[in-house]
């Protein structure tokens, strides 16, 4: 191909990794000679493992110009504002911890947050539970939507609750308008030229899709990158347990909180999703510590249902990531690429990152593979980022009533990262200057949201071990953040989108 020239991507694969992708490749190319087209199987369904997003989904939609009251209404969508961890922690006072999605406001309240933890990881007893500094934990508990009104400055950070299999919809029926083809052809193999580029997918009916660049959205099965190109697969399973999923979907029983949940079970933990038509749950599970049945029982019984309706779905999951998501001639997205699982909702955000990431490099090097190697470190040290950051949920989770638990406490199959920062926590280091020192100018994961962890479980000394905070000690005021948050949150109407 013309070097200077936009490509011809072809992608195979739809849901939402495929569209995103096709999405925004158009929008970068597609006014300057390029073209996307989606291939993608009618018979073939959409895994649909998490129905939860970053705020980095609200910067899709942006980015398109898509506004919210087109696509959510569409979609079943609901407002998160972070995610409620219940049962991780038997710790007095830790039971429960919220991970905010920050805003504009927290930057007033964070340090004082920070400073007591600092101070309580010292021996000082000072207030430091995650939930009394951030507005969107404060919003999450008075059932407050995250849009303000309109004589309020400050905008509040928030992602989606949405279901998969209708988002994959909309933005195919968004796309195709605007120019990109959309292919419902069964693929049946894939055509690599002499020099073992793709060349062409091969469908039923003795179709052939051509193109210049592949992305290869084909699920778990990963068609083009992992079987037909040979791209190494590198697991996780040592680091992270859980490889199956038990899924019930079920009615609404009360008011929507904008909030994810995460509730700790006997070997994983189950999500409880909100959507406008119906409240999506899981349980996530390691299948060495608990069996498909034994999984399916206990969450029926966490949910209050019978042994028979609804039917209950389980999904296999394949934990890791390609070593190079991007080969060749073939960039790899969605599960394709990889799967952490779903505990921080961090499926999309990957997709949309790789997307706008490669568009980028792609572009700098004159669309040609020049800073392929650069692309694969930056994507690889996301992955493991967000990894890490996963991991640590198990490894200093405050439980010891099964084996599960234990072995996840004692698990030593941790990256020399995670080893870096567990150490900068437990002897008094700074945090943020840890973790920018350990991960870098832009890591997976803010300090805040170390700080949110560790704290949440209450990883301080023991309250036996600890001192009462001598006068004229600087300690943050908790009390005038919770009134001043108070303060704030009466600007935000309160939500019912159901």
């Amino acid at each position: 191909m013309d070097a200077a020239k936009p490509p011809r991507v072809v992608v195979l694969g739809g849901g939402s990794a495929g569209w995103i992708t096709a999405c925004l490749l158009h929008r970068e190319w597609g006014g300057r000679g390029g073209s996307v087209t989606v291939v993608e199987s009618p018979a073939i369904g959409i895994i649909g493992v998490g129905e939860g997003s970053t705020p980095q989904l609200k910067a899709f939609f942006d980015h398109l110009g898509i506004a919210e009251a087109d696509w959510m209404a569409a979609c079943d969508a609901t407002y998160k504002l972070g995610i409620r961890f219940t049962g991780w922690s038997e710790r007095e006072g830790c039971e429960s911890y919220f991970h905010p999605f920050p805003g504009p406001v927290d930057l007033h309240t964070e340090p004082g947050f920070t400073h007591n933890c600092a101070l309580r990881r010292r021996g000082v007893d000072v207030p430091a539970h995650p939930d009394d500094w951030f507005l969107a934990a404060t919003l999450a508990s008075g059932r407050k939507g995250p849009q303000p009104d309109a004589n309020f400055p400050f905008p509040q950070s928030y992602g989606y609750h949405f279901d998969a299999h209708k988002l994959g919809a909309f933005l195919r029926d968004w796309a195709v308008p605007r120019g990109v083809e959309h292919r419902a052809l069964k693929v049946e193999d894939v055509e690599l030229d002499a020099r073992g580029d793709v060349a062409a997918l091969l469908c039923e009916g003795g179709e052939r899709v051509e193109g210049d660049l592949f992305v290869d959205c084909s699920g778990f099965a990963a068609l083009i990158a992992q079987q037909k190109l040979g791209e190494r697969f590198i697991p996780f399973a040592e680091n992270l347990f859980n490889d199956r999923a038990v899924v019930l979907p079920t009615p609404h029983s009360g008011p929507v909180v904008p909030q994810t949940e995460s509730v700790a079970m006997k070997a994983g933990w189950r999500w409880s999703i909100p959507l406008t038509t119906r409240v999506g749950n899981g349980y996530v599970y390691s299948s060495r510590h608990i069996s498909d049945e034994q999984a399916e029982a206990e969450l029926r019984a966490a949910l209050g249902l019978g042994p028979d309706e609804p039917q209950a779905r389980f999904l296999q999951m394949k934990v890791g990531r390609l070593e190079n998501s991007w080969t060749r001639n073939c960039l790899a997205a969605g599960l394709s690429q990889g799967f952490i699982e779903p505990l921080e909702a961090t499926a999309l955000h990957i997709v949309i990152a790789t997307a706008l990431d490669f568009a980028s490099a792609y572009e700098s090097g004159g669309f040609t593979d020049r800073h392929c190697d650069e692309f694969n470190q930056r994507i690889a040290t996301r992955y493991d980022g967000i990894r890490d950051y996963i991991v640590a949920h198990y490894r200093v989770n405050q439980r010891s009533d099964t084996d599960y638990w234990r072995e996840n406490a004692a698990n030593q199959a941790l990256s020399d990262n995670l080893k870096s920062m567990m150490t900068a926590w437990f002897t008094q280091q700074p945090i943020i200057e840890a973790n920018a020192a350990i991960y870098g100018q832009e890591p997976a994961y803010a300090a805040m949201s170390w700080y949110a962890l560790f704290a949440g479980y209450g990883t301080f000394p023991p309250r036996e071990k600890m001192q009462a905070a001598p006068p004229g000690l600087d300690v943050a005021d908790v009390e005038a953040t919770r009134a001043m948050l108070a303060a704030c949150a009466r600007n935000f109407p309160d939500y019912s989108p159901v």
